[in-house]
């Protein structure tokens, strides 16, 4: 009788790093989507579990460490011997954790299969994402127990170079009286920082007497850095000095479509909120689009023109309903409106023909679109796929080409559902630094949905049609970019941003604080 074996799951201690889940290293990010049970401190923050869970198995569980280190590696060998990948996720390096390393011992004494995943420690992370240089001989720890520590040997440290220590806002007392009680001159430098890495990280300096004062309000844990490198943080400081650092910026599109914009508003440090504010429905009556389909399989059309990348995806999908594909496009040329649309073509394996180098609307596309000539063109028939509330622009200035138009609706746009009301309030009252709009229906949709936002707020619109749409409603325009296309738009208010820091920089101090322009850039400096 052949017995089956039963599967034997693995362990993994994974370090989190500091915080920021962009710096979870490949392996951690492998063992976490590859985990069906993940027991993380509750020093991991909630952004980067989210991240987290976004990416594992549907199936994962997720559960907070609790108890003694020997209660949790428990949890984690019944896991592994009931065929479960187990990983315990903790703040910073698994190993700069005393409790962790007798969790590890505990493992060890198994035969469990494990592996230690190292990660960014917390002190040296956030030290860096707060622009204080460790040069020369230095010291850095993530401190669990402040009564263990030795502040001779921290003193030294000071006196050789530089300290950084990830601790308990709570400890940071204690810390000061042992590092003076030591011997370290209370005018040396000090920084302390809280959401190291964070979307809200920041950094007060003082000196060894005043840091605690100056950290009145810091909860959790903090990084503390002491010595010269403080002294370089206006130069060095980059997390907290990107342009649009601490923004809280409306983004009036879908999860899906504003995936890109929000990712590189991140980049420039600002905070996104996506609200939908429209939603794609099917067209209420299929016939076309089935017409449209069979067309361009037969050879019915010369060009296909997209306009945005829902009209991309709703021919797609009614391929995909027919069992055809990129293939059945031999033949027909395509041409798209904007970079964002033809890249969505190209996602499906077609290089487009056309994309306007100018302006990308229908006019700079109609700008660089040839006229219908019988000879080049014996197919003269364009298939125009597009929402059903499109402006006429587009089909009107290819009929005065000579072309035939068949201006089908492939999907409908419908007003989406209100937002929360936390979100709507903060619309009104000037809750966000920035709106941006990429059309008209967007501010036509959020202001019926949700308000008009407040006049603190700045509006940013991706070109001339959506300004006018924005104007109309009453709302001041305060950027758009030379050229319409999200990465323009971003820059645009980035840029912006920039020019008020440098104009609210060069102001007095009491101008500064009667200056009407708001947000984080002004408060910087208040």
């Amino acid at each position: 009788m052949t017995r089956t074996r039963k599967p034997v799951g693995r362990i993994a201690f994974v370090g989190a790093g500091p915080g920021d889940p962009g710096l979870l290293t490949r392996r951690a990010h492998d063992a976490l989507v590859g985990a069906d049970q993940v027991v993380y401190d509750r020093g991991v923050p909630e952004s980067l579990l989210d991240v987290v869970r976004a990416e594992a198995s549907s199936d994962a569980q997720f559960t907070p460490a609790e108890g003694a280190p020997g209660d949790v590696a428990k949890i984690l060998i019944s896991a592994a011997r009931s065929g479960q990948n187990a990983v315990h996720l903790v703040a910073g390096d698994p190993f700069g954790h005393d409790s962790v390393v007798k969790e590890v011992q505990a493992v060890a004494r198994t035969a469990a299969h494990f592996e230690v995943v190292p990660g960014v420690g917390q002190a040296e992370g956030v030290a860096t994402y707060a622009g204080v240089p460790l040069p020369g001989v230095r010291t850095a720890a993530d401190v669990e127990d402040v009564s263990v520590l030795d502040f001779d040997a921290l003193a030294a440290a000071v006196q050789r170079g530089s300290l950084a220590l990830a601790v308990d806002a709570g400890d940071l007392a204690a810390i000061r009286d042992g590092l003076l009680a030591a011997g370290v001159n209370g005018a040396t430098d000090v920084g302390v920082t809280g959401d190291g890495t964070g979307e809200t990280q920041y950094t007060t300096t003082s000196t060894v007497d005043s840091f605690v004062a100056a950290a009145l309000g810091f909860t959790g844990r903090v990084v503390l850095t002491v010595g010269d490198g403080v002294g370089q943080r206006d130069k060095l400081s980059w997390w907290e000095n990107r342009p649009l650092y601490g923004w809280k910026v409306l983004v009036p599109r879908t999860k899906e479509q504003a995936g890109a914009m929000s990712a590189r508003l991140r980049a420039y440090g600002a905070i996104p909120c996506e609200v939908p504010t429209i939603a794609v429905e099917p067209p209420r009556t299929p016939a076309q689009m089935e017409r449209a389909v069979k067309g361009l399989v037969d050879g019915r059309y010369a060009w296909v023109i997209f306009t945005s990348v829902n009209a991309v995806r709703a021919v797609w999908e009614k391929f995909a309903e027919h069992g055809l594909d990129a293939r059945h496009f031999g033949g027909v040329k395509i041409a798209c409106i904007g970079d964002a649309t033809a890249d969505a073509v190209r996602a499906f394996g077609i290089q487009p023909e056309l994309i306007p180098s100018g302006e990308q609307s229908s006019e700079g596309l109609l700008a660089e679109f040839s006229p219908h000539d019988e000879v080049l063109d014996p197919v003269g028939r364009v298939l125009l796929p597009r929402a059903d509330i499109a402006t006429e622009t587009l089909a009107a200035g290819l009929t005065e080409r000579g072309w035939e138009v068949d201006d089908v609706t492939a999907y409908r746009t419908v007003r989406a559902a209100p937002p929360p009301a936390e979100i709507r309030d903060a619309i009104k009252s000037g809750g966000f630094d920035a709106v941006l709009f990429t059309s008209s229906s967007t501010v036509r949709n959020l202001v019926g949905i949700a308000g008009k936002p407040h006049t603190r707020t700045v509006v940013a619109v991706i070109g001339p049609k959506t300004a006018e749409t924005a104007t109309e409603f009453g709302l001041r325009v305060d950027v758009q970019p030379p050229h319409a296309s999200v990465p323009d738009l971003v820059e645009a208010l980035a840029g912006y941003a920039v020019e008020l820091r440098e104009k609210l920089a060069a102001m007095p101090a009491k101008q500064r604080r009667g200056s009407k322009v708001q947000g984080p850039t002004a408060l910087r400096f208040r």
